[in-house]
């Protein structure tokens, strides 16, 4: 039994891997996100093209996203992933919004009021508020790190006898 775990002690380094490279982008020198082999990475190159794929290795300066090579200097912009994104949030505003207000008028003519009356002027901003807040979260928020003067993308190399 000894042997056995003695064994597999030894094999463990010959089957496992060290750390591999990263990708960092930097805002005006702070980090702002790290990239590693297994990350989802959404970018546009210098030639217009958006790719988006699972980062399957980094080696010398190299990205490779589902069998294709890139360069990291042919990175032009990365899309924004994760928290920074609020057009979940926008569209489900919106949605509160509009049925703040179907409700409201639901109401108003189940009751048989008249048109005029089936909302307040806190029914009127309450909805508008919501519907247009929704809007704007939408379409304010950039959905991409423009690389250039303010954003830039290292690549630290972690291992170089690769």
């Amino acid at each position: 039994m000894r042997k056995i775990i003695i064994l597999i002690i030894c094999v463990i380094p010959f089957l496992s891997q060290a750390q591999t490279d990263i990708l960092v982008l930097q805002k005006r020198g702070m980090h702002m996100h790290t990239y590693t082999v297994g990350d989802p990475f959404v970018f546009r190159t210098v030639y217009g093209q958006w790719l988006e794929g699972t980062i399957d290795a980094m080696r010398h300066d190299t990205i490779f996203i589902a069998g294709q090579a890139f360069n990291y200097k042919e990175i032009d912009a990365v899309h924004r992933l994760g928290k920074g994104d609020l057009k979940g949030l926008g569209i489900t505003s919106m949605i509160v919004g509009a049925g703040f207000m179907a409700i409201g008028a639901i109401n108003g003519a189940l009751r048989s009021d008249k048109a005029k009356d089936w909302y307040t002027t806190s029914g009127y901003i309450i909805g508008g508020t919501l519907v247009a807040g929704g809007f704007l979260l939408t379409q304010i928020k950039k959905k991409y790190y423009p690389l250039g003067k303010r954003y830039r993308l290292l690549y630290l190399q972690v291992n170089p006898r690769k």
